[in-house]
Order: structure tokens, then C-alpha cells, then sequence
């Protein structure tokens, strides 16, 4: 019997500015990834939104959400955050000045199939969300 395409559906789960909420976020992401049967991709898109989470969480002092979202066999994670400012360009992930810190978009830009950003005005807030994607 051939495999059917899952539905379209999307997520948001609203978090603090807490460095736990990166943990919180990750395991919910597995949750919903497998309960929609996209194992297949629960390891790849756990580091995506661990990294953008937790850029949205260590660089900004409100609070954050992310967001997953599945439409046409593509799986969107984004993270918002209340800082309007662009993010820090993608460094090089083979400069060793930062190896430590500083490679978050890097490693998005690495493992996704796409990723961007995008200011966001909501409400008289202002923010920005850091999105990628990954194909099936």
C-alpha cells in the first residue's frame, strides 16, 4: 500500500526567556514529529530548532515561541523573538575563533534545505522570526 502525504498542520508553542525552554522546545518537537510519523527527520530538525530557540532565548530578554508547521512535504521550523534586529550573519563553521559560540545559523544554513528570516509587527510588538526548512 503506498505511503499518503500527512496532512497540512502547524504548531506554536509560546515560551519564556528561560534557557530550559531550549530543552522544552526540543522534546515537544519530537513529540509532535513522531506522532505525525516524520521520525525520519526528528534528529535533523531537533538541532535546527535547538539552535534557533536557543538564539531566540540567550539573545533577547522577552519572551520567544516556535513554531513547526508541514505543508506539501516540507517541514518549516521558525523561531520568533521580540528583538526586531536581524540576526548575526552565519559565521564560517571551520573559523576556529568560534568554536565555542557563534555557530547557530551556521549550522541551521548547513542542515536545512532552506532558512531566512523575517521582521515581524504584531499587535504594536515588534520582533523578527528565524525560520528553516526541510524537505522529506
Amino acid at each position: 500500500m503506498p505511503e499518503t502525504e500527512p496532512e497540512s498542520w502547524e504548531y506554536s508553542l509560546y515560551i519564556p526567556n528561560d534557557v530550559r525552554a531550549v530543552t522544552v522546545s526540543r522534546r515537544t518537537l519530537r513529540l509532535i514529529l513522531t506522532m505525525h510519523g516524520l521520525i525520519n527527520l526528528v534528529d535533523v530538525a531537533e538541532l535546527l530548532a535547538t539552535e534557533l530557540v536557543s538564539n531566540a532565548v540567550r539573545h533577547t530578554k522577552g519572551p520567544a515561541a516556535l513554531r513547526v508547521r508541514w505543508a506539501a512535504g516540507v517541514l518549516r521550523i521558525g523561531a520568533w523573538d521580540a528583538d526586531p534586529e536581524p540576526p548575526e550573519p552565519p559565521r564560517p563553521l571551520d573559523d576556529p575563533a568560534e568554536l565555542e559560540d557563534g555557530r547557530g545559523l551556521a549550522l541551521v544554513r548547513a542542515c536545512s534545505d532552506l532558512w531566512g528570516w523575517q521582521p515581524l509587527s504584531r499587535h504594536g510588538n515588534r520582533g523578527k522570526y528565524v525560520w528553516c526548512e526541510l524537505a522529506r
